[in-house]
């Protein structure tokens, strides 16, 4: 899993920018790893966050995403069948 994360590090971010001190090096590694862990949010976690994982603040936000995709999906599905043009023939009419 490391190297899954160290892959990520360097393709992701780091391969992006410019190395050209340890300085620059030191700064882009502790803002990915920083934002890594607060900011994004990963699927093995439901959506939460390491550190929302690790300090249990935000338990609620896998039940929170599930209800939300399953709006998500209706409002999508409704769309979709109120979509119409002329040359398709509208779903609501008989044949």
């Amino acid at each position: 899993m490391i190297e899954a994360w160290w892959r990520s590090l360097k393709h992701q971010w780091l391969f992006l920018h410019g190395l050209d001190s340890v300085a620059t090096v030191r700064r882009l590694v502790t803002f990915y790893v920083d934002a890594h862990n607060r900011v994004l949010p990963h699927s093995a976690f439901r959506g939460q966050t390491p550190d929302e994982m690790y300090f249990g603040t935000a338990d609620a936000l896998p039940a929170d995403v599930t209800a939300r995709a399953a709006a998500a999906r209706l409002a999508r599905r409704q769309a979709n069948r109120a979509a119409s043009c002329v040359t398709c023939p509208s779903l609501n009419v008989a044949v």
